[in-house]
């Protein structure tokens, strides 16, 4: 329903409309005004609308410098990609960016995204950029178990909202996707089929999401009945070499495995190998799942199965929650988790013992 007291401004007047002239329009204060258009969790939902159509109708534009001063803030999100990474951050990237921007843009915010070389250089380019008041919080993906960015813009009380978890939780926010739960259905849906030999290839050492793929692993063998080997659980592989690797050494057990649960989709791709080497059929005579939905796992024969994430809505869920946060918000109500999608295909099935009965 729109304020009749607002009039449609004249074409031909240059005067440049302020925060000043929607107060008086709107008969508010101009603390709640601006309270209004920068989200703040002390104005109605109802207050916030009628400012935001008001300030849309009549033209108002922020004047971005003068809001920096006032405020203390630039309006922009600022992320540090680690290119030291073993993937260098794909494939999730371009759509992780994609969401995180138009979620930006929608509060009329901006995003600098930056790139290190290595962790060193990463602490480095977060503090230059708070520093220079390029970015009012930090994205951080890709956590580890002990982070050192955490312990960077912890101690220096600048925000941050995590993609993903940390063994200190204290003053972090996140937004994460729960993989434990998808290793734990991983371990149910193999053992449903028959497998009792279900191997598990860890991901990257020290980063949370691969203790907490592993603790999935191990809460589904419980959930099955099914003991704890440690003979099935292969070194960490992160990509397709270290994935051969590691299910060479799986199906050269003197009981090996009939199954194999990766961590990472790419470590999985390397399985293919080994199983054409050892004359195993993936899908029949070994049963292989895994975890990100890389598109390379579509195109491999046979398809493998595997758990997918959103990563655009991912990252337009990070931002929102980071501006929430600079806004005031504690850390403690920005925190969200939310489940991967299963993609059933063709790399796993029954046990082999199973498959005539």
């Amino acid at each position: 329903m729109q304020d009749a007291s607002i009039q449609r401004p004249n074409k031909a007047r240059a005067k440049r409309v302020t925060i000043d002239d929607l107060a008086k329009q709107l008969d508010l204060t101009k603390g709640t005004v601006s309270r209004a258009l920068n989200n703040y969790p002390d104005i109605s939902e109802t207050t916030r609308l009628r400012v935001r159509k008001a300030a849309d109708r009549l033209g108002y534009r922020p004047l971005s410098h003068a809001q920096a001063i006032r405020t203390g803030r630039t309006r922009s999100i600022g992320l540090v990609l680690e290119v030291n990474e073993h993937d260098a951050h794909r494939p999730f990237v371009d759509k992780f960016l994609a969401g995180l921007s138009e979620a930006a843009s929608r509060e009329d915010w901006t995003m600098t995204v930056a790139t290190a070389a290595s962790n060193e250089d990463t602490l480095r380019l977060l503090q230059k950029l708070a520093d220079e008041r390029k970015a009012d919080g930090f994205i951080l993906p890709r956590t580890k178990l002990h982070d050192p960015r955490i312990d960077f813009l912890r101690d220096h009380e600048i925000p941050f909202v995590l993609y993903g978890r940390t063994a200190d939780p204290t003053g972090c926010a996140w937004f994460d996707i729960t993989s434990e739960d998808a290793m734990c259905e991983a371990v149910k849906k193999l053992a449903a089929l028959g497998h009792r030999r279900i191997g598990f290839v860890p991901g990257g050492a020290g980063y949370t999401y691969a203790q907490l793929r592993r603790d999935g692993y191990k809460a589904g063998l419980k959930a099955v009945g099914l003991p704890f080997d440690p003979a099935l659980v292969a070194d960490p592989a992160v990509n397709a070499a270290a994935g051969e690797a590691s299910a060479h050494m799986l199906v050269s057990l003197e009981q090996p495995a009939t199954a194999i649960l990766y961590s990472v989709d790419r470590a999985a791709l390397g399985a293919y190998e080994a199983a054409r080497q050892k004359g195993l059929m993936i899908g029949r005579d070994l049963s292989i799942m895994s975890y990100d939905g890389i598109p390379e796992s579509a195109m491999i024969d046979p398809p493998l199965t595997t758990w997918a994430v959103d990563t655009r809505k991912a990252g337009e869920r990070l931002a929102e929650l980071l501006i929430r946060l600079i806004r005031g918000s504690d850390p403690e109500d920005c925190r969200e988790l939310a489940p991967a999608q299963f993609l059933d295909r063709a790399s796993h099935g029954p046990a082999p013992e199973h498959h005539d009965q």
